[in-house]
């Protein structure tokens, strides 16, 4: 776990850690809201996210959430169904508005910045599910991923997009529609990527995918964050989110209750109980 000041601790004694089910995160709730979660800020902090909470009506989705991330970091934001997740990625994309909190890109402000300034400012979104125009060809739906580019420069950038994608290359005429899932999810980030961004929030990849497609978009994943790219991704499939990420942020009822490296969430049996559903004795 890390501390505000960068440090390295465990906060809480594991032994207080009760039997939950899979994906739940029942810690005990005054230790939940002690955790530190946040990183200091420096000079490679890519995008920081300072106390931010989102409501709707009476029920509030997220509470005071708080994050550093680092440039070129691949983070999995995990947790349950309905610990808010995707109402991050939402909100830092300028879909929802905060009730409170900021937000800066690169040490710039963009609270409260709509998605096409957002774009023009090097965030890129890939939402949960498919979000293509099936009838479209490939390249067509690719024309329209660089549409606040201009024709010129969304031409100049499409063969270097599909140098990441081979097989989606072979089909640049076909209809999106009779594309595989994975290869219909390779296209969507494939326009995501024309944009050239910082930061690249990206909503349960894997849905959908077969085990193989699914380890290749992971891939592609630690590929881009290799070149540069920040990665913030909602995934549910725990195991596979952690393996490819650096770092693992938890929410549970919208509130965040851990941050940790991947590789120490892996290795730690407590945790391999709490995430991924395996027998732990206690």
């Amino acid at each position: 776990m890390r501390r505000t000041d960068g440090s390295e601790s465990h906060p809480y004694p594991r032994r207080l850690l009760s039997p939950v089910p899979a994906l739940s995160l029942a810690l005990p709730s005054a230790l939940s809201l002690a955790l530190p979660s946040t990183r200091p800020f420096n000079a490679l902090s890519m995008l920081t996210i300072a106390n931010v909470s989102k409501s709707y009506g009476p029920r509030t989705l997220f509470a005071e959430v708080s994050l550093n991330i680092a440039r070129t970091d691949r983070l999995g934001l995990i947790g349950p169904n309905g610990a808010g997740k995707s109402t991050v990625l939402k909100t830092l994309f300028g879909l929802l508005k905060p009730r409170q909190g900021r937000v800066l890109l690169d040490g710039q402000d963009i609270s409260g910045a709509g998605q096409k300034e957002l774009l023009a400012k090097g965030i890129a979104f890939v939402p949960q599910g498919r979000n293509l125009f099936g009838q479209l060809s490939v390249y067509e739906n690719l024309e329209l991923g660089g549409i606040t580019l201009g024709m010129k420069t969304t031409h100049e950038r499409i063969p270097e997009v599909l140098e990441f994608f081979p097989r989606v290359k072979e089909r640049m005429n076909s209809a999106a529609a009779s594309l595989s899932g994975g290869e219909q999810k390779q296209l969507e980030i494939g326009r995501a990527l024309l944009l050239r961004p910082m930061v690249l929030l990206i909503d349960e990849p894997s849905i959908g995918l077969s085990p193989m497609v699914v380890q290749d978009v992971f891939k592609l994943l630690r590929k881009l964050a290799d070149q540069g790219t920040t990665v913030l991704m909602v995934e549910q499939n725990v195991k596979s989110a952690l393996k490819y990420s650096d770092d693992a942020i938890a929410l549970e009822s919208g509130r965040l209750v851990l941050h940790q490296s991947a590789a120490e969430i892996l290795a730690d049996p407590e945790m391999d109980r709490l995430f991924l559903g395996a027998s732990v004795k206690v």
